[in-house]
């Protein structure tokens, strides 16, 4: 990068004014969505379907972690996870509908209505979610208190750290309308720390909260392994291969049947035997080539 500080600046000669005011402009792809202020756009009731579980979601990393955790209760024997999972575009601004809106003031997703209790319990942040799930099932939660800890330690981590990841390092590398060195190093730094973090610790647990497969996994896999699986396209970039345990973790993840139904759940890219658009059966993998 040039020493020339007006060079630095993207855009070149680019000062803070004194106070901020939003350019839609300058959202690059996601300008038609992003906005400074809160609350819906539209009417919009959300579809309510037979099962006791309502999921309103997407399969992005956070998407993913509701819909595995679903499927592996169900893998379980948990007759009363089944579930609705009905798609928010958040590319087409789903989540500013109103019914949405109305589940979740943040506007993200994913979001999940239990309808098996009156009155209906609703919730948002996949990280509450999953404890929610695993709490009323009594499943991937370990309940004595040294496991337990372990396990929420790990998924607060991951809560606290993906969005360096996503909102940070994938951000400027893949979707930032313009490069920008400072911040894809910024990140870059981050993200390899977190990927070195995960792989000295898998090198003597099998799993994040030790050798028993839990909701941590479940909230990390989607994010971490997706970077090995060809997230942001930045195999090469982070130098991937340097975590072997990291990738030997995604691997077993990977290859649980309800983690392959799981992460395809509510995919809005793909056709009908890559992706479950929206999941109201188990015979709606049918037609998925695995």
């Amino acid at each position: 990068m040039s020493d020339d500080s007006s060079l630095a600046n993207q855009p070149p000669g680019y000062v803070p004014p004194d106070v901020w005011t939003w350019n839609p402009g300058n959202g690059g792809q996601f300008a038609s969505i992003n906005r400074p202020i809160s609350g819906p756009t539209h009417d919009k009731v959300l579809p309510v379907g037979r099962h006791p579980l309502q999921l309103y979601s997407l399969a992005t990393p956070n998407g993913q972690k509701v819909t595995i955790m679903l499927e592996e209760l169900l893998e379980a024997g948990h007759s009363g996870a089944e579930y609705d999972a009905w798609i928010i575009e958040i590319g087409k601004g789903d989540q500013f509908g109103s019914g949405f809106v109305g589940i979740n003031p943040n506007s993200k997703i994913p979001a999940l209505v239990d309808r098996s209790v009156t009155p209906e319990i609703t919730l948002f942040e996949s990280g509450s979610i999953l404890i929610y799930l695993a709490e009323k099932f009594g499943a991937f939660l370990p309940t004595e208190p040294h496991a337990r800890a372990k396990t929420l330690n790990w998924l607060m981590w991951q809560m606290g750290s993906a969005p360096f990841v996503g909102g940070g390092f994938g951000h400027f590398y893949a979707y930032a309308p313009f490069k920008i060195e400072y911040a894809i190093d910024r990140y870059a730094m981050e993200t390899k720390r977190q990927l070195h973090v995960l792989d000295t610790h898998l090198a003597t647990n099998a799993y994040l909260a030790g050798e028993t497969y839990t909701i941590a996994d479940m909230a990390a896999w989607p994010w971490y392994g997706g970077l090995l699986r060809g997230v942001y396209g930045a195999e090469q970039f982070l130098s991937l291969q340097d975590y072997p345990h990291l990738a030997d973790w995604t691997a077993r993840v990977a290859s649980r049947p309800a983690v392959r139904r799981g992460q395809i759940v509510n995919r809005a890219w793909g056709g009908p035997e890559t992706s479950v658009r929206e999941r109201h059966e188990a015979s709606d993998f049918d037609p998925i080539r695995w």
